[in-house]
């Protein structure tokens, strides 16, 4: 018996890093996601088969697990200590097993292929596509099973189940998700610019929680403002001074220094970061002419808007 499951990729437009505390945000599901197949084959040995594949169908991990007392484990004496990857897939399982003991409750061998038609690095929801994932074939809550095994506000797992903008935010750790419309007149001028290296989600949060909420009502307030507005802007201009004024309440909030100014001060377009500062994608306003100043100064990964997004 073959299954499979699917999920969408994310990108956080507005209220990185405030989503966690509640401020709505904009959030758009990407074109690319990641694919999880399961085969069963009767076996007498309780045994998952792990292999996980790029967009290039390369293997980059592999895998086999055994379930005992409950709780999959190595099927080796090969330690997981010190093996993140290792650690996590582990971490996830167990936790879905706890939430539905029933999963994977019989004997059998389970052939797992995970699927990505992204780079890994690029900080579109490899971690959240595949908690989306797993959480669709152990039959439990995506966003319980996100809280209990990975952290984070849960609007990636909301975009890897939608495939239209949603707003998204939490209330009293509850999502909740509305269907969005957005789809800019402007988006032939949106281009998403790789930085060249992948953002720790993990780090990014705990930074942001260990930061004193400072004037955080009168910036909840200001960036609920501005994603209504930007929902409703007609023009580039409304929209690049919109995204300017995200871009210094949240550098205020986060006591850190806008992409722009320190890697792009010259750039005539606008600039803004999208999910944690400092890695991934930020989404630029300009043609494909003005591209050409971010190939030049070696970011060379750039995707049209219309590109990327559902």
């Amino acid at each position: 018996m073959k299954k499979s499951f699917y999920s969408h990729g994310k990108l956080l437009i507005t209220s990185e890093y405030l989503v966690l505390d509640g401020v709505q945000a904009l959030a758009i599901p990407t074109q690319k996601g990641q694919w999880l197949t399961i085969e069963e084959e009767e076996n007498d040995t309780h045994q998952i088969k792990w292999k996980s594949l790029d967009e290039n169908n390369l293997c980059w991990f592999e895998i086999d697990l055994i379930l005992k007392d409950t709780s999959f484990q190595l099927s080796d004496t090969t330690s997981s200590e010190g093996h993140d990857i290792i650690n996590t897939l582990i971490n996830i399982l167990n936790t879905a097993k706890e939430l539905n003991p029933n999963f994977l409750a019989t004997e059998k061998r389970y052939i797992v292929e995970s699927k990505l038609e992204f780079n890994r690095q690029w900080g579109l929801g490899s971690s959240s596509t595949l908690i989306n994932n797993i959480a669709q074939w152990a039959k439990v809550d995506a966003f319980t099973l996100l809280e209990k095994s990975f952290g984070g506000s849960g609007y990636d797992i909301a975009c890897a189940q939608n495939d239209s903008p949603i707003l998204y935010r939490r209330n009293e750790g509850k999502p909740i998700i509305t269907t969005a419309n957005f789809t800019p007149s402007f988006k032939d001028d949106l281009f998403f610019v790789y930085l060249n290296q992948k953002q720790d989600s993990k780090a990014s949060i705990k930074h942001y929680q260990s930061l004193p909420l400072k004037d955080f009502d009168k910036a909840e307030n200001l960036i609920n403002d501005i994603t209504s507005q930007i929902l409703n802007c007609d023009t580039l201009e409304e929209f690049k001074a919109l995204i300017n004024a995200h871009e210094e309440i949240i550098s205020k909030i986060i006591k850190t220094p806008t992409i722009k100014s320190t890697l792009f001060p010259d750039y005539t377009g606008s600039i803004k970061s999208l999910g944690g500062w400092g890695g991934d994608f930020v989404l630029v306003t300009g043609d494909i002419s003005e591209m050409t100043y971010f190939k030049n100064k070696g970011y060379t990964t750039i995707i049209p808007y219309v590109k990327m997004v559902l």
